[in-house]
């Protein structure tokens, strides 16, 4: 564990995506072992779950019910799950997208930058966990809670997007470099971070409950209804009283 940490204080500074490390064989991309950040960002996205789980927790805690611990598991299981599941959807159009614009990344190459990217993702949620946790302690508004989960997941989905993108593009113009006349493919990159986003903000919506309604019973998925768009706007206009 304290060496996966290490490893992701290194991909935190920019140790492991520096330019250096693309000289040598660009082709191949970053060696970011897999071993390492794919369970490290299971358990990151685990953490930041733990503590949005704790609101149900906390307002089922002393209660003959087990509501609160099983919103607390669920939210550990669906949260890394959600990052996995739009890895898996996004990843097929990430590689077609790195054959047109011809950086030559090979399959493992592309792989290690979304795993990457995801793992800075999650590092800035999990951080924000405490956070998370103090305003949970100190409210019970349930349309509070979500939107502030929204606001911190999309400060760490905007951080994690951008270490993607300027991955991508270092990459792309390194290769541009060793090859002039290769289109670096900044606006094809750029158009599928959006797609990322859009995917991840609709996955999220597929797996809901991830807080749990205080007067509904437990359940571990909702019916597929609305979206995730017209779901905070509903909670925004609950929160301010309209």
């Amino acid at each position: 564990m304290l060496r996966a940490l290490k490893q992701l204080d290194r991909l935190l500074r920019g140790e492991l995506t520096g330019a250096e490390q693309l000289d040598a064989q660009p082709s191949r991309g970053f060696q970011i072992p897999l071993r390492t950040f794919v369970p490290l960002a299971i358990g990151l996205g685990a953490t930041y779950g733990f503590f949005m789980g704790w609101y149900a927790l906390a307002l089922n805690w002393g209660q003959p019910t087990n509501k609160g611990w099983m919103q607390l598991l669920a939210g550990m299981v669906k949260l890394p799950a959600l990052f996995l599941l739009t890895l898996v959807v996004t990843f097929p159009s990430l590689y077609v997208f790195n054959a047109l614009v011809g950086t030559r990344l090979g399959f493992l190459a592309v792989l290690r930058v979304l795993v990457a990217a995801i793992a800075v993702n999650l590092a800035v949620a999990a951080s924000l966990g405490t956070i998370l946790a103090f305003f949970t302690l100190s409210t019970t508004s349930y349309h509070f809670i979500v939107l502030l989960n929204v606001a911190l997941l999309a400060i760490a989905g905007a951080v994690g997007l951008g270490f993607l993108l300027k991955t991508l593009q270092r990459i792309s113009a390194t290769l541009s470099a060793a090859a002039p006349g290769e289109n670096s493919g900044s606006t094809i990159f750029f158009i599928w971070v959006i797609i990322y986003a859009l995917v991840g903000m609709q996955m999220g919506w597929l797996l809901r409950p991830f807080i749990g309604h205080p007067g509904a019973a437990f359940e571990w998925f909702r019916v597929r209804e609305g979206n995730f768009f017209l779901s905070v706007i509903e909670h925004l206009q609950k929160l301010l009283g309209s």
